[in-house]
């Protein structure tokens, strides 16, 4: 793992005195002052002289060039600004556009740096320095082995030893490793430290998928033959990964460095668990880890004939979309399309949800169980990858689509249930797509089951797209509406903090239920695929349509 740069937590004073936009800010020195200490919060009021319709407030910041500060100021309509000793304003750290902000700077002025906190007339604001990392204090990161097999390792190969054991340990118990314990003993009971090696590279081993989500870099242990990386993960977690020993690193654009990483990405040779189980050669599929608490799923078990239902393909067009697509009838054993109480699910990204979700098998043992009534389900497919990235993100022409020629014909198919028990299904962008569909016409939807939903999206805008819209519109959308007789199951990964699916899922969480919407919201220990939906769509399902 890589070691945290040192944050050095210091008193800094913080010198109060009146300033206006019209009135020149005079130097930063009273003795009177209240001390703003880092780590504490700073209470105040913008106060305005009479005749000026906004204030500031000055504070002096213990802080030289090449210091590194971070902090942050809550406040509607607050702005801070970052002032040199003469009082001129040079940065803008905040610009008052939300309830709550943070900031980071670096000084780059050679006198002290000052702020200056500036907003309508008596608004309450609060202002807190997280830290300040001195100038003298900042270096290169360097690595720390959590592992305490590394650790081992590591004083073997500095008196003279090899890799051998090692790498006969690794083979014949598998890996990654699992341990106990850490270097510093922070590990908590309810977490195993995880750490994956590759053995022998000549310039990098990076981990595609892992906890973070991410394009991770291992480390190699000194001039060895090893490469490492540890997360210390809760023991609740299924992880699927594959390591990529020297991924090709040259001259081009972001994106074609970040799917590199494809060209040498593949399993583990020392896991012996795989998704799918049959891979066809090493870097077919991915590897599997199962920590000791991952929970049991007994739904996916396809072992019994009795219970299996039927599925049929229809070819069906659109002329609202001008396209054509295979949609997916999931009927349960002994479908009685007049029996009360049937539920119907409309579900996006239709293959994968027949495929590597297995759905149909989820659905027949839930029904089975009397864990759920008798549901069928519409797996919806996507024409093509380029269609699916038009039509799933918050489109009125796909909404129209559903309402005015997909459910009639499913109507036609003896499919039909009451709004109350009809269940727009979606991963990612369908996730996204099945809460803008409800919103729409939610006459027709009367529930949504969203899994690690794109929530961050905006309108003309890829994530992390330079001129992307802000982030979160659909949210935005659902709270300037009227509240819709809509229920949710909004479910989202731990893992998920690289693309802020879980953070904007948390978000839209929050906002559903300040607007009186009956949401039930749950974490998986998991990333971002269908493997890990995979395990959580049960209790998602049963949460909007259990038995009671």
């Amino acid at each position: 793992m890589i070691q945290q740069t040192k944050t050095v937590a210091f008193a800094t004073t913080a010198f109060l005195l009146a300033w206006t936009s019209c009135v020149p800010m005079q130097p930063l020195c009273a003795d009177d002052a209240p001390m703003l200490s880092v780590g504490a919060v700073h209470r105040g009021t913008v106060n305005s002289p009479k005749n000026s319709a906004k204030s500031a407030l000055s504070f002096k910041l213990d802080a030289k060039r090449g210091d590194f500060v971070r902090g942050s100021i809550r406040g509607k309509g607050i702005q801070l600004w970052l002032v040199n000793q003469r009082g001129q304003r040079i940065r803008r750290l905040t610009d008052g556009e939300g309830a709550m902000a943070t900031f980071l700077f670096v000084v780059d002025e050679p006198s002290p740096a000052g702020l200056v906190v500036s907003g309508p007339e008596n608004q309450y604001f609060e202002l807190r320095i997280d830290s300040i990392i001195l100038a003298a204090e900042q270096f290169q990161a360097v690595n720390r082995i959590e592992s305490p097999t590394l650790l081992a390792l590591q004083r073997k190969l500095q008196n003279g030893g090899d890799t051998k054991e090692f790498w006969q340990r690794v083979a014949r118990d598998g890996s990654p490793l699992v341990e106990d314990s850490n270097e510093d003993e922070s590990l908590r009971d309810d977490q195993a430290l995880v750490t994956f090696v590759w053995r022998g590279a000549n310039h990098n081993v990076r981990i595609f998928g892992a906890p973070s989500g991410d394009h991770d870099e291992m480390q190699r242990l000194g001039d060895s033959d090893v490469w490492y990386r540890s997360y210390q993960v809760s023991r609740k977690a299924r992880i699927i990964y594959r390591l990529a020993p020297d991924v090709p690193v040259f001259d081009g654009s972001y994106r074609d460095l970040r799917r590199a990483i494809l060209a040498t990405a593949q399993r583990d040779p020392f896991n012996p668990m795989s998704e799918p189980a049959n891979p066809v050669d090493r870097f077919d599929g991915n590897s599997v880890v199962e920590l000791s608490d991952a929970p049991v799923v007994p739904w996916l078990d396809s072992s019994s004939e009795s219970i299996k239902g039927s599925v049929t393909t229809l070819d069906i067009g659109s002329e609202i979309l001008a396209n054509t697509r295979d949609v997916h009838l999931y009927r349960p054993a002994g479908y009685d399309p007049a029996a009360s109480g049937n539920a119907l699910l409309v579900v996006f990204d239709g293959d994968q949800y027949l495929d590597e979700v297995k759905l149909p098998t989820i659905l027949d043992n839930l029904i089975a169980a009397k864990r759920i009534s008798s549901t069928a389900a519409v797996l919806i497919s996507n024409p093509s990858p380029k269609s699916r990235a038009v039509e799933l993100p918050c489109s009125d022409d796909f909404v129209r689509f559903l309402t005015d020629e997909l459910m009639p014909l499913i109507r036609e198919q003896s499919m039909d249930a009451n709004r109350e028990n009809t269940v727009l299904v979606g991963a990612s962008y369908g996730g996204l797509a099945s809460s803008y569909a409800a919103l729409k016409a939610s006459d027709v939807f009367g529930n949504v089951l969203s899994q690690s939903g794109s929530y961050w999206w905006s309108p003309g805008g890829e994530f992390g797209k330079v001129g992307s819209g802000e982030p979160n519109w659909l949210i935005r959308e659902f709270v300037g509406a009227d509240r819709r007789p809509v229920q949710f199951a909004l479910q989202a990964g731990t893992f998920e903090t690289a693309s802020d699916i879980l953070a904007s899922n948390r978000h839209f969480r929050d906002c559903l239920r300040a607007k009186g919407y009956d949401v039930h919201y749950s974490e998986f220990v998991g990333g971002h695929g269908y493997f890990h939906w995979r395990y959580a769509i049960a209790d998602g399902l049963i949460e909007l349509l259990g038995t009671k």
